[in-house]
């Protein structure tokens, strides 16, 4: 089966993949490289030695298919109260595709990311508690993240606009050479703790930022919410 993605328009856009909801399955969404910047490309950026590894080492679907199978076999169920499932690789006109979770709001909206939601409505009692909750789970289970950035993660909202949870979407695994796998426990959370730590910094820098009025980019803001998607689905079966 292949799905067309090319003719739909992606609600999201990161440094190496495009985001688009899954044309079968609208609680999912699929990952796929961007065509204007090639794995080559990605490796063409890398200083020595970086640049000699094979391209199989920058597909970040990759990656984090084997982060995600990790996390499910080492933490279990109760990660995925804090990061999105993931639901393995499909085919797609744009490639091969990694499917997962796509976190919608009460109203079927998809959620927005922390960054953004900051950025629209400052950081209120109720996201700081939210925050709070997230970043001491996020230590006591010890999830494996490089750092814990405020467009990497997003706000799951109830239809009335309370606040569900958090859940990071991206940035899982760790950039560190030891693998996570060979570290005494104690190390892991001593890891996660101090991430958390950092997210908070993040925030406030964020809020800084607001209070300039400097605009913090275009990384992690929605393209469109996810309900009012121009292009039909369209799926290919193949010959059985």
């Amino acid at each position: 089966m292949m799905l067309h993605l090319k003719a739909l328009s992606p609600f999201a856009r990161g440094g190496n993949r495009l985001c688009f909801v899954h044309p079968l399955h609208p609680d999912r969404c699929i990952k796929v490289r961007r065509p204007d910047f090639t794995l080559a490309d990605l490796r063409r950026t890398k200083g020595f030695p970086k640049n000699l590894r094979p391209l199989s080492w920058f597909d970040d679907n990759q990656e984090e298919f084997r982060v995600m199978e990790d996390i499910a076999a080492r933490l279990g169920e109760p990660a995925f109260a804090l990061v999105s499932r993931c639901y393995g690789f499909e085919g797609t006109d744009m490639g091969l595709g990694l499917t997962s979770e796509l976190i919608r709001d009460g109203d079927g909206r998809i959620a927005r990311t922390l960054k953004q939601h900051i950025w629209d409505n400052g950081y209120s009692n109720d996201l700081k508690t939210a925050v709070q909750g997230f970043g001491e789970a996020w230590a006591a289970i010890g999830v494996p993240s490089r750092d814990l950035l405020v467009h990497n993660l997003v706000v799951q909202c109830e239809s009335d606009g309370s606040i569900r949870r958090l859940v990071a979407i991206d940035g899982l695994g760790s950039a560190s050479a030891i693998p996570d796998r060979w570290l005494p426990r104690s190390a892991l959370l001593a890891r996660s703790a101090r991430k958390v730590a950092n997210l908070h910094e993040r925030i406030a820098n964020l809020m800084a930022a607001r209070a300039r009025n400097e605009f913090p980019g275009t990384h992690g803001l929605l393209i469109h919410d996810g309900l009012n998607v121009p292009a039909a689905p369209s799926v290919d079966k193949e010959p059985t």
